[in-house]
């Protein structure tokens, strides 16, 4: 179709650079991937085998340290064959990359962090035509960039204008076939697991492999998402601070997914760092606020903390009443929670405010997970919350023991804390002992929640009033009853 008579232009405005990474198909179909994985796991066998056969007569110093660099050899091979396949194979090395520092080696953790979104986009036609098939003549009432503004795992982005009206939108188009190879992927995942010996095959790595394949399904459903991201636009439309893309139903299908465009910066652009002091807390604020209310209020969180997953909309630095907005995006990955897990998270909240290890402990009852521990992990486990809830604690308390954070109006410093970095080390120093076990799923997607969030904050350079924002969620009376 030529260019003046086709609403979408064609491959010719591409730079070069993008032409040169770009793919004209995806091995989406069970047997391809099967055979790339195959090759790709008879490769790792191949080389375990013979690592260790030649570290027969080796010292154990000199084989553990041996076997440190060839462990991390092998965790490279691994994450750049699988980010050649794209679809829910990277997904699924994304999500165990965020989730699994508990029960995977650190050089494989490290490894599949390593696994890019957008390290390739998939070429215009194969685009065009998965457009095509899903509009079908609907497709000729918008005009479609061929260069794509963000790639992902499993689809890629386009903005478009409708002829219409010249709104501005954005198209997300799922990879074509990616939805119905995610059982395959994730049994040739767990192969490649075993293979590699990366991680006991145990029946909670199985549940574990059973929640990501939920994800996933979920994820590609695009139907689910444009319903959670009309009910999120819903609770928000009122609050300033934030913005919520707008569903376009017309356009949109169970594997293309059509949201206005909004037109924002990454969080960690420059010129935030110039934003007066005052705005850049308000923008940290409203991020505090919004994982409070996801965890405590309506019960649904975003699990990737990702901060491809936040745009912000900012007036210039030197106007000083500036309003900036916090854009949200990607409502794919969502978690619901039941009212016992957040009854127990409030707990843990109350207890890390006023600042209280025994009350932590009390809280963690009736939670199977922290149930089964002995007394000894358990108070290593609390002294691990009464950390991550240092920003929350009373900041009158003479025992708070962050007080070096907080300056004389109550506001913490995130920058100054690295309580992110802080968080990690503890969580990785109590989760050492023998009868530790892989936590429970809900465990680990808030507590990675947490820590996108500070990570968040840390990057703005904010500070925040922590006593006003755990008061919306913790009864004032209920706080002051509980004080020492």
């Amino acid at each position: 179709m030529s260019n003046s008579s086709s609403s979408i232009p064609p491959n010719s405005d591409l730079p070069q650079s993008r032409l040169s990474n770009e793919m004209n198909e995806l091995k989406t179909s069970p047997l391809d991937r099967r055979l790339s994985i195959a090759k790709t796991s008879l490769n790792l066998g191949r080389r375990w085998a013979g690592n260790s056969f030649s570290g027969l007569f080796l010292s154990k110093e000199e084989k553990a340290s041996r076997n440190q660099v060839f462990m991390k050899e092998q965790a490279a091979y691994l994450a750049d064959e699988l980010g050649k396949l794209k679809g829910s194979v990277v997904k699924i090395g994304q999500m165990l990359a965020l989730y699994g520092e508990h029960f995977l080696h650190p050089e494989i953790t490290e490894a599949l962090h390593r696994l890019n979104d957008s390290t390739a986009s998939l070429s215009w036609p194969v685009v065009e035509n998965a457009l095509r098939q899903q509009l079908g003549e609907r497709l000729q009432d918008l005009v479609v960039s061929s260069t794509p503004i963000g790639t992902a795992s499993l689809a890629q982005v386009h903005r478009a204008t409708i002829k219409s009206t010249g709104q501005q939108v954005v198209l997300k188009v799922q990879y074509p076939g990616v939805a119905d190879a995610i059982d395959s992927d994730l049994s040739l995942f767990k192969h490649l697991l075993r293979v590699t010996n990366a991680v006991p095959q145990t029946k909670a790595l199985d549940d574990w492999f059973n929640e990501i394949s939920d994800l996933l399904k979920v994820e590609v459903d695009y139907i689910a998402e444009a319903n959670t991201t009309m009910r999120f636009y819903e609770r928000l439309k009122d609050d300033e601070r934030y913005i919520v893309p707008e569903v376009i139903e017309t356009y949109s299908t169970d594997r293309l997914l059509c949201l206005s465009f909004e037109e924002g910066v990454p969080v960690t652009n420059a010129n935030l760092k110039e934003l007066p002091q005052s705005r850049r807390d308000s923008l940290g604020k409203a991020a505090i606020d919004i994982m409070l209310n996801e965890i405590f209020v309506w019960g649904e969180m975003q699990t990737d903390p990702n901060f491809g997953n936040y745009l912000i909309k900012s007036q210039p630095a030197d106007k000083p009443d500036g309003k900036d907005k916090l854009i949200l995006l990607d409502f794919g990955a969502m978690r619901q929670f039941d009212d016992h897990l957040l009854k127990i998270a409030r707990n843990l909240m109350l207890a890390g405010f006023i600042y209280d290890k025994q009350q932590m402990i009390n809280a963690m009852q009736g939670y199977e997970f922290f149930d089964n521990m002995s007394i000894e992990v358990k108070a290593n486990m609390a002294d691990v919350f009464l950390l991550a809830t240092e920003p929350f604690r009373d900041p009158n308390l003479p025992q708070n023991k962050a007080s070096q954070y907080i300056d004389s109006e109550g506001n913490y410093h995130w920058a100054n804390s690295n309580l992110h970095k802080r968080l990690m080390e503890s969580s990785g120093s109590a989760m050492q002992s023998r009868e530790f076990s892989l936590p429970p799923k809900e465990f680990m997607f808030i507590s990675r929640k947490f820590i996108g969030a500070y990570t968040f904050l840390t990057v703005l350079n904010a500070k925040t009033n922590t006593y006003e924002t755990i008061s919306k969620f913790v009864p004032i009376n209920t706080i002051n009853s509980h004080a020492p």
